[in-house]
């Protein structure tokens, strides 16, 4: 039988026991759908639904705010690291490099920011426009290597469907 989260007429469906694949592949179509054109709506939606339907430790995305500095926008979790320059953590990392970084065990990267000691994986997914990043979304574990392709896949799809809906 089919999970749903959330309330009234904005309802995720899918299905509680298939495969991390499967819950992506029926949960990214209908944040598509609710997706409008406000860029931080489509965050909160977006970070909401990945925390409950997957049960991630912390999922949040961080802007763009400066020369090289990224800050905190909708998350869902505990507190957050306010900004963090793109020359520090795995945030920064993602954003510096424009790629995609996943960490097994956040204890092994190198300068890490612990904004929780209960993070122990991690998958960074940057957004990219006209050779700049945008933004990024963050998710954290509290697995050890709990993301591995199929969420890059998946996540970076939906990275993509925010920033351009923002434009």
């Amino acid at each position: 039988m089919p999970t749903r989260v959330g309330h009234m007429s904005e309802e995720i469906h899918f299905t509680r026991s298939a495969s991390r694949a499967q819950i992506y592949s029926e949960v990214l179509p209908q944040l598509e759908a609710l997706m409008g054109a406000d860029e931080i709506a489509n965050f909160a939606n977006a970070a909401a639904v990945l925390k409950q339907v997957f049960g991630f430790f912390w999922v949040g995305f961080y802007r763009t705010t400066g020369p090289k500095l990224l800050t905190v926008g909708p998350y869902q979790g505990d507190l957050a690291c306010v900004e963090i320059p793109f020359d520090k953590g795995v945030c920064g990392a993602a954003a510096r490099t424009q790629k995609t970084i996943i960490v097994p065990d956040v204890e092994k990267f190198p300068g890490h920011i612990a904004c929780s000691n209960r993070s122990r994986s991690e998958i960074v997914v940057p957004f990219v426009a006209n050779g700049e990043t945008r933004f990024v979304l963050d998710i954290d574990s509290d697995k050890l290597a709990d993301f591995d392709e199929t969420d890059r896949v998946h996540l970076e799809r939906l990275v993509e469907m925010i920033g351009r809906r923002a434009g």
